[in-house]
């Protein structure tokens, strides 16, 4: 098909308007000629002859009538083995092959080894019937498997002409042989492309989350669960630990393979992840974590367009790893600096702008992205799921804001991060009652929870959080009326919701141990504060209540940091025990 091209007509910092020769389309990819460079753009919109395309460049020094070729494709990111320990900006350029500090000006890497070899397994068979995302073969990417698939693009049904036998090949060569119904022949290699902007919907069902993901970190697995296949979102201010928590959530979060978006962020907070993720321990392989990670940055000195580009091509890697089969964990930070970027688009065109200048279409376009996530049931009957957890950093702190708001209403999951909480270095600094879970009301995750956790988990969840509710009223009371101004039971009530606040939402993640728990600890922890929540104490006053409640927590928390069931556990349950019994009501 000719390539069609124009001429740039005018110029808006990085919005250039094309006058065109022929037909374009939306979303369409094209190049601009600027003396030895070739700027990339993608088009926006169409008005008649006038293509108004986005450059993911600097655009100093482009002028009127300048040569611009549109490409016949949509922006494309390619799929195959290599994809992990990579680090991509957000149009999927290789970053470890740029030349130089800064990123030049129209330099466009290969993200794959054309020249690398593959250790090729099949697993079809001339003869087979398959169709588009059933896996034909397998090599080790790593030490995952990497499934080699029929590609996203074809439709309807094939034969396998043939396929190679096991051995050595690069992304490049034929590795099977398909045939169509009307006899025409497809060559299929490792590496296939797929448009970033459109979901990749080779799967049979796609039904509503219901298994939980364990994620090691307590206040999320047991007051406000993550399912598999679930949305979420971190609002926070700055300082409160979003870095740390995302940090913890890659390392132990029950997934094969993690992507972390570095949206619009700060150049030396992405630096760190650069340079923190390869010394990171991967604890279920023992190697390191990075040997499953991709990196896709987009900094904030980085173009805008660029940007917006970034977590479409991060999810869209996350959609290819689902359709093997796997458990993928999508972090980006921030979704903020996404939506600032195409508030600066919008008011370019000169659109009607929504609150605080924003697109009026934002809500709609965050609900669009954050549906791509889910658990989805493949061809073969397996299962494969994209979790997908974004940051917001609302400006001042204020929750109220439209890309807070637009995400609330999307986002199953809501962990607010509190300024409160983190001054006072209660980590993570999630605030348990201003956060939520709406998977805890779904029927499905309910029977997961009692099959598979407690036939009471829900009811006990609800009780913690209840007495944490109640141990909040009963603080603001104390701090208003003082000690000897409130009755007894006030401080009881106090000191048993700070006993839930020190053991099970506060956690050490820089300790080998108390940095992940199981579920199966977390049940057994819950039970044993949930015993003393439901026990009567007899105190003669309220000088005797808070020595006691510390000295119980000091002793939880040296539980917290043995290993479970251990010896050095033991001993400190059997002290925790010995000094409840000592003021029990009987």
């Amino acid at each position: 098909m000719a390539k069609t091209q124009g001429k740039v007509h005018s110029i808006i910092s990085n919005l250039v308007l094309v006058k065109v020769e022929g037909p374009v389309s939306q979303n369409e990819i094209c190049f601009i000629e600027v003396k030895e460079e070739r700027l990339m753009a993608e088009v926006i919109k169409v008005v008649g002859d006038l293509a108004y395309v986005q450059v993911f460049e600097s655009t100093r020094g482009l002028k009127p009538g300048m040569l611009v070729e549109f490409q016949n494709h949509m922006l494309e990111v390619s799929l195959g083995p290599g994809l992990l320990s990579k680090n991509f900006d957000g149009l999927q350029n290789d970053l470890d092959k740029m030349t130089g500090v800064f990123l030049k000006r129209g330099e466009y890497t290969n993200p794959l080894e054309d020249d690398k070899k593959w250790s090729f397994t099949p697993l079809a068979k001339a003869g087979d019937k398959v169709k588009a995302a059933d896996w034909l073969g397998n090599v080790k990417e790593n030490w995952l498997d990497h499934k080699i698939m029929v590609p996203f693009k074809l439709e309807g049904e094939y034969t396998v002409v043939s396929i190679v036998s096991e051995g050595e090949y690069t992304i490049k060569d034929t590795v099977a042989v398909l045939k169509d119904d009307a006899g025409k022949e497809y060559h299929v290699s490792m590496v296939q492309k797929w448009p970033v902007k459109v979901a990749i919907r080779n799967y049979v069902d796609k039904p509503r989350p219901f298994r939980q993901m364990e994620t090691g970190v307590r206040v999320i697995d047991t007051m406000n669960p993550m399912l598999e296949g679930g949305t979420g979102f971190i609002p926070g201010p700055f300082g409160t630990g979003k870095t740390v928590l995302q940090h913890a959530l890659a390392r132990f979060a029950d997934a094969d393979v993690i992507i972390m978006a570095a949206c619009g962020e700060r150049a030396n907070e992405v630096v760190e992840i650069f340079t923190e993720f390869p010394e990171l321990q991967d604890p279920r392989s023992g190697r390191s974590l990075y040997e499953r990670t991709t990196i896709i940055a987009n900094t904030s000195n980085m173009p805008v367009a660029a940007r917006e580009a970034s977590v479409y091509t991060a999810m869209t890697i996350g959609e290819y790893y689902r359709a093997m089969g796997m458990k993928v964990l999508l972090l980006a930070d921030s979704t903020s600096r996404w939506a600032q970027a195409l508030r600066e688009m919008s008011n370019r065109m000169e659109e009607l702008p929504g609150q605080d200048a924003f697109p009026m279409d934002l809500s709609a376009i965050i609900s669009n992205f954050y549906a791509r996530a889910g658990m989805v049931y493949l061809n073969n009957g397996k299962t494969g799921s994209v979790t997908f957890i974004g940051t917001v950093s609302p400006a001042g702190g204020n929750l109220k804001e439209p890309v807070t708001e637009s995400t609330k209403k999307v986002a199953r999951c809501f962990y607010a991060l509190s300024q409160a909480r983190a001054d006072s270095k209660r980590y993570p600094a999630i605030d348990t009652l201003d956060s939520y879970s709406k998977y805890l009301e779904y029927p499905e995750f309910v029977e997961y929870a009692k099959k598979n956790i407690s036939a009471t988990w829900i009811a006990d969840v609800n009780e913690a959080r209840n007495m944490l509710v109640r141990g909040r009223e009963t603080a603001e009371q104390i701090d208003i009326l003082g000690d000897d101004g409130v009755p007894l039971d006030y401080h009881v009530i106090f000191w048993k919701s700070e006993l839930i606040d020190f053991v099970i939402l506060q956690q050490d993640a820089f300790d080998n141990i108390d940095g992940s728990t199981s579920m199966e600890r977390q049940q057994y922890m819950l039970n044993m504060v949930l015993e003393i929540i439901r026990s009567d104490f007899d105190f003669d006053s309220f000088e005797e209540v808070n020595p006691y409640f510390k000295g119980i927590i000091n002793d939880f928390k040296q539980m917290n940091y043995s290993e479970f069931q251990s010896d050095k556990f033991k001993k400190f349950e059997s002290e925790v025990r010995d000094m409840i019994s000592e003021r029990r009501k009987d």
